[in-house]
């Protein structure tokens, strides 16, 4: 109970002193700095969707340019499918620009692309989504990809595969392809949602993303209830599960 408070006097004070966005920026430098995501030349390709766990990372990579000993170049990709246009993507491709990454747009049909008979799911739609990055990235020579997962995200995922599956997977903070020359990376690891979340209302952010129209499945949403459930929504706890899971899972090649 005492580390809860804990938690939950440091989400206050983070958001009353105006610092949500230089957390953001703090725990980005250190994913980047322990689990080696960044080199120095590399040409880093921003998965960016429009929502506000990929814009903020586009921000917090490209402030933290001006601080790191070394250079790296930043783009970034916008997917439209057929069922989201996305209203805001003017004012995504404006925003990134103005932080300094350039801006592209792909239409990918993914309603399309469905067989017969099978239905919208949000696993078919990352599946696309991904290999269309991949591609883009490879034509364009870009070695990583950055996604705007966060701690939570890859919590959740770690459990649900578990009780779904029975299988100890789950997103590796970084990831490289065995078939591509191309590695995952996602910067946001150690940042939970809310301290995202702060830190875009801060960059005002927030207000200019766009969800998508599916949202959150309901079994990802039900994990999170028991996560917080058995967490208590400690930041604390979270952390020292998502070191377990790293250490489960090696940061291995796909």
């Amino acid at each position: 109970m005492k580390k809860v408070m804990a938690d939950r006097f440091l989400r206050r004070a983070a958001q009353v002193q105006g610092r949500a966005d230089e957390v953001v920026r703090k725990l980005c430098t250190r994913a980047v700095f322990e689990e080696e995501l960044i080199s120095a030349g590399d040409r880093i390709l921003i998965a960016a969707s429009g929502g506000k766990d990929s814009t903020v990372m586009a921000w917090a990579l490209s402030s933290l340019k001006r601080s790191l000993k070394f250079n790296y170049e930043l783009a970034a990709l916008h997917i439209s499918t057929d069922f989201c246009a996305c209203c805001k993507k003017s004012t995504l491709a404006e925003k990134l620009e103005g932080w300094g990454i350039p801006f592209s747009d792909l239409f990918v049909p993914v309603i399309g692309r469905l067989k017969p008979g099978r239905k919208m799911n949000c696993y078919w739609c990352s599946t696309q989504r991904r290999t269309e990055l991949i591609k883009y990235a490879v034509e364009n020579r870009f070695n990583k990809i950055a996604l705007g997962h966060h701690m939570d995200d890859i919590i959740e995922t770690f459990f649900m595969n578990l009780c779904a599956k029975g299988e100890l997977s789950s997103m590796p903070v970084k990831m490289a392809y065995r078939k591509y020359p191309v590695t995952l990376i996602r910067p946001l690891a150690l940042l939970e949602e809310w301290q995202i979340i702060a830190g875009a209302e801060e960059q005002g952010i927030l207000k200019e993303t766009c969800t998508c129209p599916y949202g959150v499945n309901s079994k990802r949403r039900d994990m999170r209830e028991r996560i917080a459930g058995f967490t208590g929504n400690s930041g604390a706890v979270k952390r020292r599960i998502l070191t377990a899971v790293k250490d489960c899972l090696s940061n291995g090649r796909s």
